[in-house]
């Protein structure tokens, strides 16, 4: 990966609907030679897809938590069978293994309080293998989606 990889990962995380020819008089280029590092940089994977950043308030989802998942114990089954539940949870937006205690940040987004709540009471506290879950309450979000430094 060199300068100009570079300048085309930042140009499309500013703007992911640039078109090849966009694309490449940003970076400096001609179409061909863009088109080229761009095709190798989703091949590598260095650029997993395209989507549309949705603003969750917009569709609804106004209430956010961030919750600390504790696990009983840290075999291989416990863990797959938590990953796998969790996963499966679309209010769930990220789930983060940590090292210490607690085991799991999980990111949750619902309509209101007590859509969280019942989401709390039906899903996340009969997640398998959990012994203990901490909530804390989004106030106010001061960085979201920052692109990767180039």
């Amino acid at each position: 990966m060199d300068v100009i990889d570079r300048k085309i990962l930042a140009a499309l995380q500013e703007d992911g609907r640039l078109t090849v020819t966009e694309l490449a008089a940003r970076v400096g280029l001609s179409v061909s030679p863009c088109h080229r590092r761009l095709r190798e940089l989703e091949r590598s994977g260095a650029i997993r897809g395209y989507r549309a950043v949705v603003d969750a308030a917009a569709v609804g989802l106004t209430f956010e938590a961030v919750v600390f998942a504790t696990l009983r114990q840290a075999d291989h089954d416990t863990i797959s069978t938590f990953e796998q539940a969790a996963a499966d949870i679309p209010y769930i937006l990220q789930v983060q293994r940590l090292f210490g205690d607690p085991d799991y940040l999980l990111r949750i987004v619902s309509a209101d309080l007590a859509a969280f709540q019942r989401l709390y009471d039906d899903k996340l506290s009969s997640l398998p293998g959990v012994q203990r879950l901490t909530s804390t309450l989004v106030m106010k979000h001061v960085v979201t989606d920052r692109p990767l430094p180039a």
